[in-house]
């Protein structure tokens, strides 16, 4: 039978990986990149000689040479071009796969999370239920408030005032405020002067009984006999 139909084919190696691949493809374009400067310092060099050879001959074969140096570094370079649009494709690739692995992922983490979601409503949550707390969290709330406002009333506080009566208090208000001002722009007693007796206008020692005085000016003192 081996005969016949021939041995079954080995499998090959394993395809490499798109990150093997650009990495590859990389190294070839780097190798492109030094092929490339180094023809390109090849050919200063011609550049250089043809500025200082005088020799038409020798000119001709310079021209001649870098012709061909120029001609393998385009050739190079059309084939660095090449490579780079294939890394390019190449990473393109690897980020579509990495965005699909992504999104297969996240869809998978939304499925599940979807399931838990509905489980949870379904079987750990009653709608009505919640309708029915919300309902009886109002109403309570509501008899909360009827209680602090019966609890916060002034019962000592009359309820008969009128306007009539609330201009009166304010007009009272008004002359006691001012009757407070003027006592305060008043002098403090303990700052007012004290009221001193007027003084004498007459000459001293000359009085209605005529009292006798000394050279001095001093009343004299009458012996008693």
């Amino acid at each position: 039978m081996k005969r016949v139909f021939g041995k079954k084919m080995a499998d090959g190696p394993p395809a490499p990986t798109l990150d093997q691949a650009s990495a590859g493809v990389g190294g070839r374009v780097e190798s492109m990149d030094a092929k490339i400067a180094s023809l390109e310092k090849e050919l200063k060099g011609y550049k250089d000689k043809l500025k200082t050879t005088k020799s038409p001959a020798a000119k001709k074969q310079l021209q001649k040479r870098a012709m061909e140096v120029l001609k393998r570094k385009r050739m190079y370079e059309g084939q660095r071009d090449q490579l780079a649009g294939q890394q390019f494709n190449i990473d393109q690739a690897a980020f579509g796969v990495e965005s699909a692995k992504a999104s297969v992922s996240t869809v998978k983490a939304m499925q599940a999370a979807s399931k838990e979601l509905r489980h949870t409503i379904k079987k750990e949550l009653n709608v009505d239920a919640v309708e029915d707390m919300t309902d009886d969290m109002a109403e309570l709330f509501e008899d909360f408030d009827e209680i602090n406002e019966a609890l916060g009333r002034n019962f000592a506080t009359p309820e008969d005032i009128d306007e009539a009566d609330l201009e009166a208090e304010l007009d009272m208000l008004e002359d006691e405020f001012e009757e407070e001002q003027d006592l305060a722009e008043e002098t403090p007693s303990y700052l007012q002067e004290p009221a001193l007796p007027s003084l004498p206008t007459g000459a001293v020692g000359k009085n209605s009984s005529a009292a006798k005085v000394d050279e001095h000016g001093l009343p004299m003192i009458t012996p008693n006999i």
